[in-house]
């Protein structure tokens, strides 16, 4: 295929500023990129469910398919799995950052309406998408989302589809969250600049997605869980200390979440038929020779919120 479109990720900027994140660190020289879409450009005379020219969203993860976790519907939890832009493995698995991309055609998701642009965020859309069902059933619930960045704010949306009565997304800077209202949140708070609403939601939140890796937003927002409620974590960050009898006495449950299984092609499916308006994310677009300069502007938060790479 040829990628016409890649976002930048937050693992990808780990890499670019760090080598690395956790206790994961870069070898030797690894391409990038994971968040791609293009067009079919050529393939395998097996391949009859694709043609030369389709506009295809590409699903970075490539399940060995016979592990346990596989064979147990856990495909994100693969003993095997081989993920564009990955240094979890040595050698590394190179990222999708690049004009020509050979890979499998089950990785491909096909799309009818939208450009390749708009179907890059196909990847980031899943992980938020899993989120929100780890979660459970969230009809009629008040969410609260903390950390307006593109994982943040696209948990809201996909909050919104799945039935949340409120949606509610907090961060400590305004210019993120003035996105994340535009995308579709409800309400928005800065929690920096006005700590006190956060306070006067009292204990009202039924579902919490973090999204920060902020051990601060955590504890702040186990003050706001109604009784029997569900915290996701989505952010990845430090250790962190909790209080044990607020989750024991408020019978707290909580969840991780980890990429995405079959949310994938769900994803494709809300983007290309319109349900999923994303747009609001895109801040900025580049060529792939200013890479440097789209890698240094999608990491200034107060600028950007999700910064294209175009091929």
């Amino acid at each position: 295929m040829r990628v016409d479109a890649g976002g930048i990720c937050g693992s990808d900027l780990h890499y670019y500023h760090h080598g690395g994140f956790g206790a994961v660190r870069i070898k030797h020289p690894m391409i990038l990129g994971h968040e791609i879409a293009g067009r079919i450009a050529e393939k395998a005379p097996d391949v009859s469910d694709l043609a030369i020219g389709d506009v295809v969203a590409v699903n970075p993860g490539l399940a060995c398919g016979h592990c346990s976790q596989c064979l147990a519907g856990r495909a994100n939890h693969c003993t095997d799995m081989r993920f564009y832009g990955s240094a979890m493995r040595d050698p590394h698995i190179d990222g999708a950052f690049r004009q020509d991309l050979v890979c499998k055609a089950l990785q491909c998701v096909k799309a009818v309406h939208k450009t390749p642009a708009e179907l890059a965020l196909s990847e980031p859309f899943a992980v938020a998408l899993h989120a929100v069902s780890r979660a459970g059933a969230l009809m009629g619930k008040r969410i609260l989302v903390t950390g307006a960045g593109p994982i943040g704010t696209l948990a809201a949306v996909a909050a919104r589809l799945n039935g949340a009565r409120e949606v509610i997304v907090t961060d400590i800077l305004a210019e993120p969250l003035a996105i994340a209202l535009k995308a579709g949140a409800d309400r928005v708070i800065n929690s920096r600049e006005f700590p006190e609403a956060l306070v006067g939601l009292g204990r009202s939140i039924d579902v919490l997605i973090e999204c920060s890796g902020n051990e601060q937003a955590l504890r702040g927002a186990l003050d706001l869980m109604a009784p029997c409620g569900t915290i996701v974590q989505l952010g990845l960050g430090d250790d962190v200390t909790l209080p044990q009898s607020r989750i024991v006495t408020g019978e707290l449950s909580w969840v991780g979440s980890f990429r995405f299984r079959e949310e994938f092609a769900l994803a494709v499916d809300l983007i290309d038929s319109g349900k999923a308006d994303l747009g609001a994310l895109v801040t900025q677009r580049f060529a792939l020779s200013d890479a440097g300069k789209a890698f240094d502007l999608a990491s200034n938060r107060r600028e950007a919120m999700k910064v294209l790479l175009e091929f």
